[in-house]
């Protein structure tokens, strides 16, 4: 690990501190989400070959997709990508930058997933809307205005995000469902079970943007119960198993509380004989793909997309 942060992951902290922002924890849900879009409300729009939008069929109501397709020539593979935010806020625009960098980075059709959020719809409605748009997406990419190759599909995702691309995998596997040739998890939640026990935690838990009580914060919204934690499909490192799950590219951040927790799975799959590629980042932070247009703009949020992408591209060329 680092001894400090990147001198850009310093310059957004300062930015960050000076615009005297609220603590995720201390805002309503509501407040929240719109503290979410507008951080980013300013970056510069990526153009990419097409984007369009459409509502497919989900286990409770429609679940809204956003299709970012690159300029080549298709079919292109599918990347089924998941925000992060906690589970509690982001949408299709606090990820739009990231969808489009990995979009042209990959040469593949990133389709982004709006599913329900927490507190309205807790523990389990994300991960059904996760699993039914993947299902969805394997079973009917060509009903997609897009050009896109169902078959040779990944799915991806950053902090809880991540988790879902987790979830979906494991559930996949279980279930006998879309085959699934990558999962790219960027600082995944991988364990409630009993997150502050982590040195991690303790370590990085404030001052480095997300916060150990921002992680309580989201817990308590996202589990109405404590029987939640050890469900393998809330916390993907309490799965009996990691064997025969997709290949997997792992990103940790040295400044992160969630790095120890991602570092465990990392190992899990590893131990399980799933190929795993870590990405260690030691000087970086928790949600710096998100931070690559002024003025929250580092460099090591682009290399990381910059990776995934090989690693996506090598997974389904």
């Amino acid at each position: 690990m680092a001894d400090e942060p990147s001198a850009d992951v310093r310059s957004v902290l300062d930015h960050l501190s000076d615009m005297d922002r609220p603590e995720t924890h201390e805002l309503s849900p509501k407040r929240a989400r719109e503290a979410a879009r507008e951080l980013g409300a300013d970056d510069p729009v990526v153009e990419v070959g097409t984007v369009t939008e459409r509502v497919i069929s989900g286990p409770s109501r429609g679940i809204p997709i956003r299709v970012y397709e690159p300029a080549s020539d298709g079919p292109s593979p599918a990347v089924v990508f998941f925000h992060g935010g906690g589970f509690v806020y982001g949408d299709f625009d606090t990820h739009d930058p990231v969808c489009r960098h990995l979009t042209n980075d990959a040469d593949v059709a990133v389709i982004s997933v709006d599913y329900r959020l927490a507190p309205e719809h807790p523990f389990p409605a994300a991960v059904e809307d996760a699993y039914a748009a993947t299902e969805w997406i394997a079973a009917n990419a060509d009903a997609l205005a897009a050009d896109v190759d169902g078959e040779r599909l990944a799915v991806a995702g950053d902090s809880a995000g991540g988790n879902l691309a987790a979830v979906v995998a494991l559930a996949a596997r279980d279930r006998g469902g879309p085959e699934i040739r990558h999962q790219a998890l960027v600082y995944p939640v991988t364990d409630f079970r009993a997150s502050e026990t982590y040195p991690s935690y303790e370590e990085n838990g404030e001052d480095y943007y997300l916060s150990a009580a921002d992680m309580a914060y989201f817990r308590d919204h996202y589990l109405d119960s404590w029987v939640h934690p050890t469900n393998p499909y809330c916390s993907p490192l309490a799965a009996s198993s990691h064997a025969d799950l997709p290949p997997a590219t792992l990103v940790t951040c040295g400044f992160d509380p969630l790095c120890d927790e991602g570092i465990a799975y990392a190992e899990s799959l590893d131990a399980a004989g799933t190929p795993v590629t870590h990405r260690h980042y030691g000087d970086l932070i928790h949600g710096v793909v998100n931070m690559v247009a002024p003025p929250l703009d580092v460099t090591g949020g682009r290399e990381i997309i910059e990776d995934i992408a090989t690693d996506l591209r090598e997974a389904l060329d």
